[in-house]
């Protein structure tokens, strides 16, 4: 199905030079002169080669009809990540390596959508956002609040981020899981 290319999102299939590829990462640019185009990161579905592309936003993709199940992420097992379909029970695993550096997000019990071509897993698609402690980040400093500036901390899944100044080690934190960047306090 042809799509627009600022349509594209994370987790889509697409056929690109007659290969299929999984979208892992998207930014769309509008430079100051010139139209906006789109950069697209993504994994090649048989060899698992990275590339990137750049489309004009006006430009047409194909996206491939991928069946979406309703999936439990259940456990890691050494390089294998192990889900469950929420309708069947059906357990299969997933190498880790095809979800990149969001596998760090996987919490166990999470409820996430697998994408399956021809009955073969092919992306996971997370939720928007993870509530995860803070591990370590740098003492507030008095006044430092005044300003808008944010401090480095990494988070109990291992992953580094910014945080404000009035987060501290051990509070929780909602993250999101496109750029691991800090959204809001957890209540």
């Amino acid at each position: 199905m042809k799509q627009q290319a600022n349509q594209i999102r994370p987790g889509w299939v697409i056929e690109h030079n007659g290969k299929q590829y999984i979208v892992t990462k998207i930014n769309l640019i509008q430079p100051g002169k010139g139209g906006a185009f789109i950069q697209v990161e993504m994994r090649g579905v048989e060899n698992g080669v990275k590339t990137q592309e750049r489309w004009r936003t006006a430009d047409t993709v194909e996206k491939l009809m991928s069946e979406e199940l309703d999936c439990q992420y259940l456990y890691r097992e050494g390089e294998t990540l192990v889900f469950m379909n929420t309708e069947n029970y059906d357990q299969f695993e997933i190498p880790a390596d095809l979800m990149g550096e969001a596998a760090a997000f996987l919490q166990d019990n999470m409820e996430v959508t697998v994408n399956f071509i021809e009955g073969k897993p092919l992306s996971v698609n997370l939720p928007p956002h993870v509530v995860l402690t803070v591990a370590e980040t740098e003492p507030a400093l008095k006044n430092q609040t005044v300003t808008s500036s944010y401090k480095p901390a990494v988070l109990e899944n291992g992953v580094r981020t910014t945080i404000p100044p009035f987060i501290n080690a051990g509070e929780k934190i909602v993250v999101s899981t496109a750029d691991a960047s800090y959204v809001e306090r957890a209540k």
